[in-house]
């Protein structure tokens, strides 16, 4: 069977059994891995496909996730989150930029862009409030504030796998994609601005779609709202301790890719940086005793491992895709259609993001779609994996849990969460693209 209509059908598939079916993301993903090596004539060799491209994602994000989770749930319930929400409040005078840059430092520091909205909510609700503006437009100016460290930063779970396959050098890529992801936040914050003249104010809250093909938040999704709205703030920490746990492992990371050391190299590693930032984290919160640090251990692991579940069901899918030789074939069809090279890649992105919804699981697959085109493309392999990671900024939708989770917790209806969070990610999505060519076309 032709490999371009291998990778249709699995597109199909995975729209159909998450959208419709509603079934969960990892047999979803795991399942259409093994369809997609029966209709390539190999079934034996996409179950060994499927499992080695599991295992590869889970020795790539097991302690980055787990930790990275630990350090979010920790710092939450020691009330360090709050603290530095509020200074970033308190010496802004743009509450509503202010907010945009809270989404932005943290999603990446708890590696999860809903997570980072779900914690920070309330205070979009609560600024809103006080500004006697429409919940809409701060929840709007913090969740884009999350996609764009989330899709663009290293080490963000989104970029990090890529950078892994193509062997990217990491401080080049921290580089450009912070100072690419900066101007793009700043897109979604006046994009957020458009909606504090009223549009979006008097909702009651989100409908609840029960028509068929329309998707709930996903259990991680509910799971993360649970506990925030079930977490007490245990009081300000002192500041540094607040700080330390989230920026000291950032520190060590970037650190080893511009002083070459062997300590350094070893400290610097992200495994090892956010494993210590997890015991400063664990520090931080002695005072709540053993029993109470044990129990949110034990609840950040157990979340973390509903998202790891989910990476490695793309990790499968992407692994069974590249066997089939699907990735070569749709890149040819895109040479031939005389594109520009650097299109390609954010093509093959937005392609695979808008019909399965999830930002990692989309850049576990496009790498090695893309990975035989890369003597042909001839980019950069930073160049080529923050266009592909523009490409993840389009179009989310209904199989995308951030998409109900942002209607839910902002209280504003469907057509509302269209306007302000697809729509508003995809204006993103383009200026992030457009700044990745002019860095390609005037720096390289």
């Amino acid at each position: 069977m032709n490999p371009v209509l291998i990778f249709l059908f699995a597109l199909i598939c995975i729209l159909l059994f998450t959208a419709k079916l509603r079934l969960h993301p990892f047999l979803s993903l795991v399942s259409v891995s093994i369809l997609t090596g029966i209709l390539a004539g190999d079934p034996l060799g996409a179950v060994e496909a499927a499992t080695s491209g599991m295992g590869r994602v889970f020795s790539h994000f097991a302690i980055i996730i787990t930790c990275g989770s630990i350090i979010g749930l920790v710092l939450q319930k020691t009330g360090g989150t709050s603290v530095i929400a509020g200074d970033i409040i308190r010496f802004s005078r743009n509450p509503l930029l202010a907010l945009n840059f809270l989404g932005f430092l943290f999603s990446v520091p708890v590696t999860c862009c809903i997570l980072a909205y779900v914690i920070f909510v309330p205070i979009a609700k609560e600024s809103a409030a006080k500004l006697n503006n429409p919940p809409i437009s701060t929840a709007t100016a913090l969740a884009l504030g999350t996609l764009a460290s989330f899709n663009l930063v290293y080490p963000s779970p989104v970029i990090i796998s890529a950078s892994e396959e193509f062997g990217a050098n990491t401080g080049l890529l921290a580089l450009l994609g912070f100072f690419i992801a900066v101007p793009t936040s700043i897109a979604g914050y006046l994009y957020a601005r458009k909606f504090r003249t009223g549009e979006g104010s008097g909702t009651s809250g989100p409908s609840r779609p029960s028509e068929k093909g329309e998707k709930q938040p996903s259990e991680a999704g509910k799971s993360a709202i649970e506990e925030v709205k079930e977490e007490k703030i245990y009081g300000n920490l002192e500041r540094l301790e607040a700080y330390v746990p989230v920026f000291f492992p950032l520190i060590l990371i970037l650190s080893k890719t511009v002083i070459e050391h062997p300590l350094l190299a070893f400290l610097g590693d992200p495994n090892v940086a956010l494993l210590i930032g997890v015991f400063l984290s664990l520090f931080s919160a002695r005072g709540l005793g053993i029993a109470t640090l044990r129990t949110l251990v034990e609840k950040a692991v157990r979340r973390g491992g509903v998202v790891l579940l989910d990476l490695c069901g793309g990790g499968a899918l992407g692994a069974t895709l590249a066997m089939t030789g699907a990735g070569e074939a749709l890149g040819q069809m895109f040479m031939q259609m005389n594109l520009p090279h650097i299109v390609v890649p954010f093509l093959v992105a937005a392609a695979f993001q808008t019909v399965q919804g999830s930002r990692v699981v989309t850049m576990l697959v496009a790498p090695s779609l893309i990975m035989p085109l890369v003597p042909q493309l001839g980019l950069p392999v930073e160049i080529l994996i923050l266009s592909m990671a523009s490409g993840t900024f389009l179009f989310s939708h209904v199989n995308d849990p951030f998409f109900w989770i942002f209607g839910e917790l902002a209280e504003i209806e469907p057509p509302q969460v269209f306007r302000a969070y697809t729509l508003g990610g995809a204006l993103m999505g383009v200026v992030s693209f457009l700044l990745v060519c002019g860095v390609y076309f005037i720096g390289f």
